[in-house]
């Protein structure tokens, strides 16, 4: 399985996303922002964590408009898998492959703990590792996770089953509790706290591993 991890300006979780993706058993490039294509063969496109281009306009949007993006953007629809990472996450919502946006946490301050979530559903490649229903502990680490959508989004995403994971104890005002969504065709998954940082045993914490497992497992027997 073929895997490249997106680094901008600004992007700092590159590594342990690359590291989580490498000991799960995928061969792993690193791409660089100003990149046009992505390289032959790749099936899952990481955008990790960070501050993309400082975050100076909107978390995400400066990063949305480099060149890589439309290759990311065609990659996922033509079917390709996609993971997208705090930052990654509010990247994915500016360029149009989410819906919603993430703005600024409810409380006015950077959160960097361990919080619980809960798999709402096990029906997609990211999550099939779990079982809906059971919570887990994973890091988070920002400053605008908090997750906004219209009324009619957020229905139509519990409609569709589309929400990946909930907080359990909403640390930053996310409507509907939300930490993670899925695309349409649940090969796009934007979340906000760091699987890849509740990894391994030295993380103190490996219920992130289940993630990589699965998806290498999905993407394996596809």
């Amino acid at each position: 399985m073929k895997a490249a991890v997106i680094q901008f300006p600004g992007s700092n979780c590159d590594r342990d996303m690359a590291v989580a993706l490498e000991k799960s058993g995928a061969d792993v490039t690193t791409v660089w922002h100003k990149d046009a294509a992505l390289p032959k063969g790749v099936d899952l496109v990481a955008i990790p964590g960070g501050f993309s281009f400082g975050d100076y306009l909107r978390c995400g949007a400066i990063a949305a408009n480099s060149p890589v993006c439309n290759a990311v953007v065609d990659h996922a629809n033509a079917g390709g898998y996609v993971l997208g990472v705090c930052n990654g996450f509010q990247i994915l919502t500016e360029t149009g492959l989410l819906p919603g946006a993430l703005l600024r946490n409810a409380g006015l301050k950077y959160i960097c703990r361990t919080v619980g979530l809960k798999i709402e559903t096990s029906n997609s490649a990211y999550t099939e590792g779990y079982t809906a229903g059971v919570e887990i502990g994973v890091p988070i680490a920002h400053h605008d996770g908090n997750y906004f959508a219209d009324d009619a989004t957020i229905a139509q995403l519990k409609g569709d089953d589309r929400v990946a994971f909930t907080y359990t104890d909403n640390p930053n005002g996310s409507r509907g509790d939300i930490a993670g969504i899925l695309s349409e065709n649940r090969r796009v998954l934007g979340m906000m706290p760091h699987p890849e940082r509740a990894f391994e045993d030295a993380h103190g914490n490996t219920d992130g591993q289940r993630l990589f497992a699965g998806l290498m497992a999905q993407l394996a027997n596809a």
